[in-house]
């Protein structure tokens, strides 16, 4: 771990917190080059009607629109929730240099815990991979948001 990693990554808490607060499942991501957060973003999958509204997503593209480029060099993705297959490729694709993620996922995770394409050898780009920052709280909004869902169903 990197000493900001946690700062950062309450950062993206911040922002799984947005998503939380309109009724989204709650994860959020930051992305943060040379110290300054370069972009942003939080799910917005049911708001928007649209599956590819993931965290990491849109804070990608938040962050090529701010560089005006799609190359995310010397760049670190801090989420709350390990990636996806559809958004580790496009970390992979974005050139990220590491994501940082809070909790793992068990059924979607593709960092490491399904498999670990951003790793893979035989892609043109891999990625350095960080887990567990700030863990229990990441797990913790998230838990508590499935939890108040059951709760309002019964």
């Amino acid at each position: 771990m990197i000493p900001d990693d946690e700062k950062y990554m309450l950062l993206a808490l911040e922002e799984a917190e947005k998503a939380e607060a309109i009724g989204e499942v709650p994860i959020g991501a930051v992305i943060v080059r040379d110290g300054e957060v370069i972009g942003r973003g939080y799910n917005l999958r049911e708001s928007t009607k649209d599956p590819t509204a993931h965290a990491e997503l849109i804070a990608i593209k938040r962050a090529s629109e701010r560089l005006g480029g799609w190359r995310l060099l010397n760049s670190t993705l801090y989420v709350t929730l390990e990636p996806c297959p559809m958004c580790a490729g496009a970390i992979v694709q974005s050139r990220l240099d590491r994501v940082v993620y809070g909790v793992s996922d068990p059924k979607a995770g593709c960092a490491g815990t399904l498999m670990n394409l951003l790793q893979e050898e035989r892609f043109n780009h891999q990625v350095q991979v960080s887990s567990g920052v700030l863990a229990e709280k990441c797990s913790g909004i998230l838990k508590s948001f499935f939890q108040e869902l059951r709760r309002k169903k019964k």
